[in-house]
């Protein structure tokens, strides 16, 4: 008899948004991994880490979205603005997205 599959690397959701919330990068690293699979189970899994990270911490994360044609100073402002806010003592992630990738039409980048 053939032990059940598991996916590579599986990990449980409560430790993930455990690890999320204490501002560990590799949670964090997995949990961005989960939420850009194209596979239903992570799709559906994504959106209770989602739920269950955004009914945890309510009001306490702001999410702004930069866009503009290139060369426009979206990088520029992205460095400023996340500058300014570290040095306030603030936290910022920055998930970019590049939609010209000819290979995937669509690349996710993340710092």
């Amino acid at each position: 008899m053939n032990p059940p599959f598991r996916r590579p690397f599986a990990i449980d959701l409560q430790d993930l948004i455990k690890g999320i919330l204490k501002g560990e990068r590799t949670f964090l690293s997995k949990g961005i991994t989960l939420v850009e699979s194209k596979k239903k189970i992570d799709q559906q899994i994504s959106v209770e880490l989602i739920d269950s990270l955004i009914n945890e911490k309510p009001k306490k994360s702001l999410r702004i979205g930069v866009t503009g044609t290139p060369g426009v100073g979206k990088s520029t402002f992205i460095d400023v603005f996340g500058t300014m806010l570290t040095n306030k003592g603030k936290k910022v992630a920055v998930l970019s997205i590049d939609p010209s990738s000819s290979r995937t039409k669509g690349s996710i980048l993340g710092d």
